[in-house]
């Protein structure tokens, strides 16, 4: 049986990969990312790749939950990205397994001044860690982060889980959690994501 949110996602990186193919690089990383184009535009597009991290965080048996738009992909979404972002609950018990994926994903970190901060499990328990790896950066957030009035911690509990014909397990956010997260950030491209989800994507 086919897994259509990982092979939608597969796609969809192998499409990022193609349009970014050949293209100058910029700089500009996931967190310089326009509010309208979104991170398909930086150099987080380069040969974007979600997979190693998300293969590393089954094999440490870390629950870190995919939102932004790689899960909206997951979900349907027809709109490309060059980032993953990832919600975890933030218990400082949980931070060493989660620490020794991110290692062996080839990671590295930063506070959310975009300072370098080691792979350690203390660097996981702010609020936000920016992260860029071979494949793929993005930012691993708690429940802590401040989300517009949004209860973002909720939504570990109603992730969707999904299995792949390789057996890679990953964990993303419900459609409903995904349109509210975008909404209570507000910006064009999250609103505009927001009405694809809502439209049935």
């Amino acid at each position: 049986m086919i897994d259509e949110p990982l092979e939608r996602l597969r796609a969809a990186a192998r499409r990022t990969r193609e349009l970014a193919a050949g293209r100058a690089g910029t700089g500009l990383g996931h967190e310089d990312a326009d509010d309208d184009v979104g991170t398909i535009g930086t150099d987080g597009a380069l040969g974007f790749d979600p997979f190693p991290l998300l293969e590393a965080l089954h094999r440490h048996r870390v629950r870190a939950v995919v939102i932004g738009q790689v899960a909206g992909i997951m979900h349907g979404s027809a709109e490309l990205t060059g980032d993953l972002d990832l919600l975890w609950d933030g218990v400082p018990a949980h931070a060493p397994a989660l620490a020794a994926a991110f290692a062996a994903a080839g990671a590295r970190l930063a506070d959310e001044s975009g300072v370098p901060v080691a792979t350690r499990p203390e660097s996981f328990l702010r609020p936000k860690v920016q992260f860029t790896s071979p494949g793929a950066g993005g930012d691993c957030c708690t429940p802590a982060l401040p989300w517009g009035g949004f209860r973002v911690g909720e939504v570990l509990g109603r992730a969707i889980t999904t299995v792949g014909r390789d057996g890679l397990e990953v964990h993303y956010a419900s459609r409903e959690d995904l349109i509210g997260m975008r909404r209570a950030l507000g910006r064009p491209k999250d609103l505009r994501r927001a009405e694809e989800l809502e439209r049935g994507a």
